[in-house]
């Protein structure tokens, strides 16, 4: 037996289904999860000493690769002062500052802990400032594993049946949530004129227009999806890359919304480590990497060719959609354009490529309906690597 295995055995007699996060446990591509030790750049090595070249990136987190020197030592830094202290830090108030100077649409912001509190509380905020209950998600979108009332729901880049639906509930709606990209039904693209299309259509009916950005937010460059698009949300989720590897998330927007958030209004919200040092000085030294200009030339760049080829040779049944530096591959002759979609596509087959991209040394996100990504610090070499192994193996 592996020690992964073993580690694996062990966990599950103390942890719910061995993990603390669902897909980690390989429940739907079957097999063992490696039990990983350590990161650095671009790889992982897991407890029985195999390495791999890591796709998942904490989900999305590690823009910059694993142990970024910048990130390690704004962290030791920070932590010779201490872990916590339930106080106001200056480091806050330098991220938050440096975060709005990027998304224009934000004024004002606040931190969380994670991307289901952003969106939670966003959701709070808008029920509360509409006076209206009702909530638009769609289907396919995630935004955190908390229950919501009064939801309705409509297929990704379905402007007629959105239409139909703010026909139906006029004046009750107080928000339409959606990843301007979504990425948890694997990697969708919003269809030309989409966003904007939901912008004009929350504007006229008066429901908050919420961006989860906890993905997009400085993955598609440095002021998001929002930028990428020209589509300015009222309200914005952030997560993932602004807290650097450790638990870090926010949700912001116009002073006039974020201005009912207490102590300043009557929408209560608090959190005892919300803006955690660590996680702020981790969050601000990932962004001040991000502002040079050649970060995101370099990734763009890398991955462009990686695209490319990628696009040449997959046979006829695999798919793939990607924006920037994240992607993922549908086992399915089906263009897919909204979960509907995504969902005919072959888990079985997906699961035997996973295995064999695995034995090859290469950690994908361990689902089908999920987003792998691509960081500052995969070389050409790594990619041309990858790109062989993929077509080997689909």
């Amino acid at each position: 037996m592996s020690k992964s295995a073993a580690a694996f055995e062990q966990a599950q007699r103390y942890l719910s289904g061995g993990v603390n996060s669902p897909v980690r446990s390989f429940q739907s591509i079957g097999g063992t999860p490696p039990f990983i030790q350590r990161g650095a750049g671009a790889y992982l090595k897991d407890i029985d000493g195999r390495r791999y070249l890591d796709f998942c990136l904490s989900w999305g987190v590690h823009i910059l690769g694993h142990n970024p020197p910048a990130v390690v030592r704004a962290v030791r830094r920070t932590l010779a002062d201490g872990l916590s202290f339930g106080a106001p830090t200056e480091l806050e108030t330098r991220l938050a500052k440096l975060i709005i100077s990027a998304i224009p649409s934000l004024e004002k912001i606040r931190f969380v802990n994670s991307g289901t509190e952003a969106a939670m509380s966003a959701l709070k905020l808008a029920r509360y400032y509409t006076g209206r209950r009702k909530i638009v998600m769609l289907e396919g979108g995630y935004h955190g594993h908390a229950e919501y009332s009064e939801v309705l729901r409509a297929p990704f880049n379905d402007r007629t049946a959105l239409e139909k639906i703010f026909a139906r509930h006029k004046n009750k709606i107080a928000a339409l949530i959606v990843e301007p990209v979504p990425a948890n039904m694997g990697v969708v693209l919003p269809e030309a004129g989409y966003l904007a299309f939901l912008r004009e259509l929350t504007a006229a009916a008066k429901t908050v227009l919420i961006f989860d950005e906890v993905i997009t937010g400085f993955r598609l460059g440095w002021g998001g999806a929002q930028n990428y698009f020209g589509v300015v949300p009222d309200l914005t989720c952030l997560g993932k890359i602004i807290g650097g590897g450790l638990p870090a998330a926010a949700y912001g927007g116009k002073r006039e919304l974020m201005s009912l958030v207490a102590p300043e209004g009557p929408v209560y919200q608090a959190g005892t480590l919300s803006g955690n040092p660590l996680a702020m000085s981790a969050g601000l030294a990932v962004l001040q990497e991000l502002q040079k200009p050649q970060t995101y030339q370099a990734l763009q760049k890398n991955t462009e060719y990686f695209f490319t080829e990628l696009a040449k040779h997959l046979p006829p049944d695999v798919r793939l959609n990607h924006l920037g530096a994240m992607f993922t591959l549908f086992f399915t002759k089906t263009k897919v354009r909204d979960y509907r979609g995504a969902q005919t596509s072959d888990v079985k087959k997906f699961a035997r490529f996973y295995h064999k991209l695995l034995r090859s040394g290469i950690y994908f996100s361990p689902a089908q309906f999920e987003a792998d990504f691509i960081s500052a610090r995969h070389t050409p070499a790594d990619l041309k690597r990858t790109l062989t192994a993929i077509l080997a193996a689909v």
